[in-house]
């Protein structure tokens, strides 16, 4: 998938150097996301190929458009910890992590 950035850039998901899905629970009737809260929307943090974050918006909804948007590094760091991520986290985000949890 391709997606022009805010600022111009365009990004291709078959381009990132690094991929990760939004965790998921089970609530005894459907997969929840663990990024949105919800079933029908996910969401995937992709590192470019400069090292830069981007998230990937997408929905299961028939008609919907899926975006995606730049985030800063404490936003992927808090991504990947509230995805139970924790064991993946990149070495450049490795400081991150404890000011951005208790």
């Amino acid at each position: 998938m391709t997606y022009r950035m805010e600022d111009g850039t365009v990004v291709k998901t078959e381009n990132a150097s690094r991929r990760w899905v939004d965790g998921q629970r089970h609530d005894g009737h459907n997969w929840i996301s663990l990024a949105t809260g919800q079933q029908w929307a996910h969401e995937t943090l992709y590192r470019s190929r400069k090292g830069r974050y981007w998230i990937e918006y997408a929905s299961d909804w028939q008609g919907s458009t899926p975006h995606a948007e730049w985030v800063s590094p404490q936003e992927a760091t808090r991504w990947l910890l509230a995805n139970e991520h924790e064991d993946e986290m990149p070495d450049d985000l490795q400081p991150l992590v404890e000011d951005v949890s208790e």
